[in-house]
């Protein structure tokens, strides 16, 4: 995907439709990464519908989220998943630089995802996560906001094939990174389940090295495919 604009400004709107057909597989990722500015007059938003069917396969894997100083901005992703479809999708958010060198000089970012597996009788929810990080005014970033870190990673899975033991495996993976992690599933639902994985670092490269642990493993393990590298740098 390739941002026309180069970076999203206040009232900005992106609207992405993604759908993966039955028995298909799509890899999806950025040119670059995703730059929000300075949003005086209202919040730049980016709304991403993602269906996948029977036997879909999509791996999500942007470059960094960065918001630099003032920036507001919401990403609200609704995805429908068949039973039997696989949905690995990794994301990293920065602070962006600023004239003084703070850090955490955006106002708002929030980050929704909301997962529904489609059934006979209809769309059921699976998961709902939503992640707000609003800075406190000044320079605190110590306890109580995001542990003193400025960096995070996120993972979210669904696929019949998540089960607690793969839950502790991918935790336990995660120990040999310079982050703090954590890592919760969700119900399973008509045979598939979700799988949300969160980590805290003061680096985008520490993070995209233990996603990259991370989904290189599932993609290994269930697919036959070496760890991703696009190479784009």
């Amino acid at each position: 995907m390739v941002n026309p604009g180069g970076a999203y400004l206040g009232a900005d709107l992106y609207v992405v439709d993604v759908e993966v057909e039955a028995g298909a597989s799509l890899l999806l990722t950025t040119q670059s990464a995703t730059k929000i500015y300075r949003t005086p007059g209202s919040f730049a938003e980016q709304r991403m519908n993602i269906r996948l069917g029977e036997g879909a396969e999509l791996e999500l894997a942007p470059d960094q989220l960065i918001a630099y100083r003032e920036a507001s901005y919401r990403q609200d992703t609704h995805i429908s998943v068949h039973p039997t479809s696989s949905l690995i999708m990794a994301e990293v958010i920065t602070p962006g630089w600023s004239p003084d060198g703070a850090s955490f000089k955006y106002r708002e970012l929030r980050l929704r995802n909301e997962i529904q597996v489609e059934g006979d009788d209809g769309a059921v929810l699976l998961a709902l996560d939503n992640l707000l990080i609003r800075p406190p005014l000044g320079d605190v970033t110590g306890m109580g906001f995001m542990e003193g870190y400025s960096h995070l990673g996120s993972l979210v899975v669904v696929d019949p094939r998540v089960d607690q033991a793969l839950a502790d495996e991918l935790h336990r993976l995660t120990a040999g990174y310079e982050a703090y992690s954590g890592l919760s599933l969700s119900r399973t639902l008509a045979g598939t389940t979700g799988l949300v994985l969160r980590s805290l670092s003061n680096s985008t490269e520490e993070l995209n090295r233990l996603l990259g642990a991370c989904t290189g493993l599932l993609r290994g393990r269930w697919f036959g495919r070496a760890p991703l590298n696009l190479r784009k740098y």
